[in-house]
């Protein structure tokens, strides 16, 4: 049971993390010094995460990296639509 708190809290602040970006990102329409290499490495990233997760039978990690993916997609959507991305 600790193991699933823990993954759940890690999952957390990993995921939250996340978060700061994507609101600036919205705020400015700018992703300028976001990596496209980097944002793209961690989408697949975190999508082989989530399909690991389910093949175990492991909600957290699902669960946080779900969103992970989510949120990313979003910063990447965003970098696709930026005017300034480089």
């Amino acid at each position: 049971m600790f193991e699933t708190y823990l993954g759940l809290f890690a999952g957390l602040l990993t995921t939250s993390s996340l978060v700061p970006q994507v609101v600036k990102a919205w705020k400015t329409r700018s992703t300028n010094d976001i990596s496209l290499i980097m944002l793209i490495m961690m989408w697949i990233g975190v999508f082989c995460w989530v399909i690991y997760g389910l093949s175990i039978f492991q909600m957290p990690i699902v669960l946080w990296n779900f969103i992970s993916f989510v949120l990313l997609s979003i910063l990447l959507y965003f970098k696709k639509n930026s005017k300034n991305s480089c």
